[in-house]
């Protein structure tokens, strides 16, 4: 048996598919305007070589049609020559001629197919490749507050599994598309110039196929758009799963069952709803097969009814050459309802991605915007004027985050902010590199305002070093070169010194090419920190943002850390947010926030002095 409420056995999988059905009742795929017209714009960069795939389809196309042509000949006039109304004896001359001009018609047939094999691939997966880019870069340019309320799974699926999902229709569609309709029409044509009356016959029940797999298509629009939504939230549960964190949380709650469960379920979910998507045009193609699988059975009856009557002579090289172009053509007719109905599926994980890229970042640079070394005041000087700050989910009618927030922090001063948890503190930080925007107000750096500020060059002069220390999973050397990808050797160890790590990498036996393991979890928190500043003190920024960096540390690491914190603030504009009072007492300015509020601003002294709420707030620490 199954863990409770985990899905297990024919129970779970019962409910499963009756989750898909009610997933696939409530899925509509999002409303993108002018999706398909956008779909065919990611091609343009691509017109040089959708031509010369054009010209290879059709070269393919028409090449395909002739064989049988050639076939009504050789029965006709090499094998069964009439003269007279008696049949003569095989023209042995023209056969060989006829065989030798088919057989090479073959060889440039796989030739062309090989070439457009290749131009086709090449195509479609560059355009791939290029949505995928894309999609990737305009997250990158979202701000913090959407990775905030959206799950990173969620976001992981739509660049990899819509992607992925549409790569089929990118790489095949077009040429599949042009290539059975010029071998269709080829085809047609020359069935009515065999004959037009079979012609007419055979294709009959063709509007009626086309109405039909309509109706399915928008059926597996649907089950393809709750598809997705169900893989993304698998996605989701295994990026959270089975992250390092994720695996101790589980572990350390004992909750791997549960987890399992969870996961077991939503699977449940997902193999419902592919069987569904799979089952959606099996019926459908299975009667298309049939009905196409028939039509040459019918030409035969067809045509010995015509010749019975006396009424239509038709030869017997007609009649094979007939049913050879029609075995032609039933192959590409059913491909391209084949491919109408993956287009038509489509059509959910296109909207999918178009709906991720027409997000439009809450914060982004302004037509006019400058650099900083452009902006009219001292580099490092930071103002914030009354700002009002309430983060975008916040409930209707809530006291804002901040509120009439002023102060002012000269080039190389050190200002510090302290506070109950929640009194706007982080806030500060986010805002001055403009992570966030203020909601009103004014944040300056260097004597302009960060609106009229291009993003990048803000980020360039701030370093940001916080309570949660982030390491890929990598070298030390690699780690820290992300922020200066040329450095030296030199320059690491020169960086590592200042932040007193050095020491410890050196005892490492692989020493700077030691790999730190996902999130950096090879190392202690007060190693990760250090590193942390390191990287920071490697970018050399006139601007440091120091977020609670100490506030998860033992005493002993704490003091470690914030002796490298002090060496690194020398010389540089400091913001710092701190839990522990000891390590802001040498601030020049400490402000204290209260409700979004600075209540009280001053050093460490004046604010004892004061008797307030800094006061009350060193004491309990004592």
């Amino acid at each position: 048996m199954g863990p409770p409420g985990g899905g297990g056995g024919r129970g779970g999988a019962f409910r499963g598919v009756d989750e898909a059905r009610q997933r696939e009742l409530n899925a509509a795929a999002p409303h993108v305007p002018h999706l398909w017209r956008r779909v065919a714009a990611l091609f343009r960069p691509y017109k040089g070589q959708l031509a010369l795939t054009a010209v290879l389809v059709i070269a393919g196309a028409a090449v395909a049609v002739v064989p049988p042509l050639l076939v009504q000949k050789i029965f006709d006039h090499a094998l069964f020559p009439v003269h007279d109304g008696h049949v003569q004896s095989v023209d042995v001359r023209l056969l060989v001629i006829l065989c030798a001009a088919m057989f090479g018609l073959f060889l440039l047939s796989a030739a062309l197919n090989i070439g457009q094999t290749w131009s086709t691939a090449s195509v479609g997966n560059a355009v791939t490749g290029d949505l995928r880019v894309q999609l990737f870069e305009h997250l990158q340019d979202m701000e913090l507050a959407f990775f905030t309320r959206t799950k990173t799974g969620v976001i992981q699926s739509r660049l990899q599994n819509d992607v992925g999902g549409v790569s089929g229709v990118l790489t095949n569609t077009v040429t599949s598309i042009l290539g059975n309709v010029v071998t269709v029409a080829a085809s047609v044509v020359t069935m009515v110039v065999l004959n037009w009356r079979l012609t007419i016959i055979a294709l009959v029940l063709l509007p009626i196929l086309v109405v039909v797999q309509r109706k399915v298509g928008q059926r597996r629009v649907r089950i393809a758009a709750a598809t997705q939504e169900s893989l993304s939230e698998l996605t989701a549960i295994t990026q959270e799963s089975l992250s390092v964190s994720g695996v101790m949380l589980s572990k350390s709650f004992n909750r791997q069952r549960v987890d399992s469960a969870k996961y077991r379920e939503q699977n449940d979910q997902q193999v419902a709803l592919q069987v569904r998507r799979a089952m959606s045009g099996s019926g459908f193609m299975a009667v298309v097969g049939v009905i196409m699988s028939s039509v040459p059975v019918v030409i035969y009856l067809v045509s010995g009814l015509f010749m019975s009557h006396g009424n239509v002579v038709i030869s017997a090289g007609t009649i094979v050459a007939f049913t050879t172009v029609l075995a032609r053509v039933l192959q590409p007719m059913t491909g391209l309802m084949r491919v109408a109905l993956d287009v038509q599926t489509s059509q959910a994980l296109f909207a999918r991605i178009f709906e991720y890229l027409d997000l439009v970042p809450a914060v982004a640079d302004a037509p006019d915007a400058i650099t900083v070394e452009e902006a009219p005041g001292p580099i490092g000087r930071i103002e914030y004027r009354d700002v009002v700050f309430a983060y975008p989910d916040a409930a209707p009618g809530s006291r804002p985050t901040l509120d009439g927030v002023s102060f002012v922090a000269e080039p190389g001063r050190h200002v510090a902010f302290v506070g109950p948890s929640g009194a706007g503190k982080t806030t500060i930080m986010y805002l001055t590199p403009r992570l966030y925007e203020a909601t009103s107000g004014s944040v300056l750096f260097a004597g302009e305002d960060v609106r009229r500020l291009v993003g990048t060059s803000i980020i360039d002069h701030v370093g940001i070093v916080s309570q949660e220390t982030y390491l890929f999973h990598a070298t030390i050397a690699e780690n820290l070169r992300y922020a200066k990808p040329d450095a030296t050797d030199d320059d690491l160890v020169r960086a590592c010194t200042d932040a007193n790590i050095h020491h410890v990498i050196a005892g490492f036996e692989n020493g700077y090419d030691t790999i730190v393991g996902e999130r950096g979890y090879r190392l202690s928190g007060g190693e990760k920190q250090r590193l942390a500043i390191a990287r920071v003190l490697l970018k050399n920024p006139p601007v440091l943002l120091l977020d609670e960096a100490t506030s998860a540390l033992d005493t002993v690491s704490e003091r470690v850390v914030q002796e490298a914190l002090e060496r690194a603030a020398v010389g540089r504009t400091t913001l710092s947010v701190a839990h522990r009072l000891s390590t802001v007492r040498d601030a020049d300015v400490i402000n204290v926030l209260v409700d979004g509020r600075i209540v009280e601003s001053g050093d460490h002294d004046d604010l004892l002095a004061l008797g307030g709420v800094y006061a009350g707030l060193v004491a309990e620490q004592r």
